[in-house]
């Protein structure tokens, strides 16, 4: 999807053409009603019929009204949610109030349904709708990577302001902005192919005209669906006030972007004192009910795994002792929680000369930053490569999460050679616990740039939930078997 360029239509004739291109497809709202509705109903009606309840029909049917009535009063079906991400959070909260409406209606009508085969019912419902949103969402992303249902932005702001608010949409494709035009502050030009529409005075104008018209006018030559405002020096307090008068009574929205990246929605909030808007970011996540329902979760997730795992894992040690000399383990000082050294534990992949031999191919390194990769290294084992491409070399790392070196999700372990030359805001990356698989893994691995690993480890260290964590973990699945950037 393009981010920024020449418009591709002109307000006239083509405007309703170009409005339904804006629009999501108009499926999505029922294809939403239905699958909550159909999946709740089936749920509960296949659990209570195979535990022989003859109120199944009716039950089923008054669960799934119930389900589509909450869904609904919390806006999971208005437009601008629908096909969005959602984090598994949201869909979690909404499953606890269906639970609890149940329970209400259930003391308030007097009825003697059993409690476990509604409750496994509802638990199905979860899937239903997960998928259901997963595949609505994949089906925007690629329509907006098409240039369709998306919205027109005009830019105002300082020109550097502008050129990083361009850059950032830019390394993304899953979101509904497309850059139309710019109206930069002063006469320093923005680094981007978006055409610069007007140009405003570095100094507050003293009349309302003197922003309001440039602006006005480069609006109604676009037509754009939103103004994003980049707030900063020149243009702040009773200026931005003014411009957006006028903004607004041209009937277009305006956004004020405040220059906060990577900081989730959930950790902002707003409120006015003293006529002045203040925006709250609550600080990451690092203690509390949450923090201990991940230690467990990593405890008891590990565990289970490695009894699960454990004839594969003994296959795959066989096949490495068999394939060529040395240790079945390999043993590596990494990095973990507060810079706190810890020996990590993988299948060997490599022959046992491996770190002898990497001096002699640090020139063939692929990797920009501090990691080192060869996509073809000649050190990697014939069994090490299968094992990589699976990730199956990391498996015995389960015994690190046990051990609490390590979590099930986090950044990636670093060694003690990279963290000596990381930078302050690279050292940022050990405020948690470096993790089995993390956003990393899940976004490309090895292709992805050092500037985009350590971007996506800071977005998880100041964004973590329990629901992200979910979410990678439900991604890591898929990026195993793809196996993108596995080398």
């Amino acid at each position: 999807m393009p981010l920024s360029g020449q418009p591709q239509e002109q307000p006239g004739p083509g405007g309703a053409h170009r409005e339904r291109r804006r629009r999501k497809p108009a499926w999505y709202r029922p294809a939403a009603v239905a699958a909550d509705a159909v999946g709740a109903l089936v749920g509960v009606y296949a659990a209570l019929r195979l535990a022989g309840e003859g109120s199944a029909p009716w039950c089923a049917a008054a669960v799934g009204g119930v389900w589509v009535v909450v869904r609904g009063s919390r806006m999971r079906y208005a437009w601008r949610e629908l096909g969005e991400r959602g984090g598994a959070g949201v869909l979690g909260r909404d499953w606890v109030v269906l639970l609890a409406v149940l329970v209400v209606v259930r003391a308030a009508a007097g009825v003697e349904v059993p409690v476990l085969p509604v409750l496994a019912g509802v638990s199905g419902c979860l899937v239903v709708t997960a998928a259901c949103r997963h595949l609505t969402h994949r089906h925007l992303v690629a329509r907006r990577r098409a240039g369709r249902s998306v919205r027109r932005v005009l830019v105002i702001g300082e020109a550097p302001a502008l050129g990083e608010l361009l850059r950032h949409l830019a390394r993304r494709t899953d979101h509904e902005f497309v850059v139309v035009g710019m109206c930069p502050i002063g006469d320093d030009s923005p680094d981007s192919v978006a055409p610069v529409l007007a140009r405003l005075e570095r100094e507050a104008p003293a009349r309302l005209s003197g922003d309001a018209v440039p602006v006005l006018a480069a609006a109604r030559a676009l037509d754009p669906d939103l103004v994003f405002v980049m707030s900063g020096p020149s243009m702040a307090g009773e200026r931005l006030r003014r411009l957006s008068w006028a903004v607004h009574e041209d009937g277009r929205p305006l956004v004020v972007v405040p220059g906060l990246t990577e900081v989730t929605q959930r950790r902002v909030g707003v409120s006015s004192v003293a006529g002045l808007t203040l925006l709250h970011v609550a600080a990451p996540v690092r203690r509390g009910g949450s923090v201990l329902v991940k230690g467990v979760t990593d405890l008891v997730g590990a565990a289970l795994l490695l009894v699960l795992l454990a004839p594969a894992l003994a296959v795959v040690a066989l096949a490495v002792r068999l394939d060529s000399p040395g240790t079945v383990l390999h043993r590596q000082t990494r990095v973990g929680l507060g810079g706190r050294q810890f020996r990590l534990v993988k299948f060997r992949t490599m022959v046992t000369a491996a770190e002898q031999m990497r001096e002699e191919l640090a020139r063939t390194n692929e990797h920009d930053g501090l990691m080192f990769k060869i996509r073809r290294d000649p050190r990697i084992t014939r069994v090490g490569r299968v094992l990589r491409r699976f990730s199956l070399d990391e498996l015995p790392q389960l015994y690190n999460v046990l051990r609490g070196h390590m979590s099930l999700v986090g950044p990636r372990p670093p060694l003690p050679s990279e963290v000596a030359q990381y930078t302050d805001v690279e050292l940022r990356r050990l405020s948690v616990k470096p993790g089995l698989t993390g956003l990393w893994q899940v976004s490309g691995r090895s292709d992805l740039s050092w500037d985009e690993t350590v971007a996506l480890d800071l977005r998880y260290v100041d964004n973590w939930s329990p629901g992200v964590d979910f979410g990678i973990l439900r991604r890591t699945v898929r990026a195993v078997i793809e196996g993108n950037g596995a080398y």
